[in-house]
């Protein structure tokens, strides 16, 4: 039996965009995360004026959430740009 146009092709998992761009996510943030919960000393940390005394963790994980926040509005700001309007 010969394909026709309307059967789809089968492809691998890893083979398709999205898990491609997922992946390289998902390794980085798995060892960020190990990083962060390795580091449970407490430490002092200065915000502006007040001094705050934290777990390294604690302080580590709202970094990386910010910087994460600082991504996903980079992308979608990059997205909106390439919409014509």
């Amino acid at each position: 039996m010969t394909r026709t146009s309307t059967d789809k092709a089968h492809s691998s998992f890893f083979s398709r965009p999205a898990v491609r761009r997922l992946v390289p996510f998902v390794l980085i943030t798995v060892i960020a995360l190990i990083f962060v919960f390795e580091n449970r000393t407490s430490v002092e940390i200065r915000l502006l004026v007040p001094m705050v005394t934290m777990p390294l963790w604690g302080a580590l994980l709202i970094a990386w959430a910010l910087g994460m926040l600082a991504c996903v509005f980079t992308v979608r700001r990059r997205s909106n740009r390439r919409r014509p309007g």
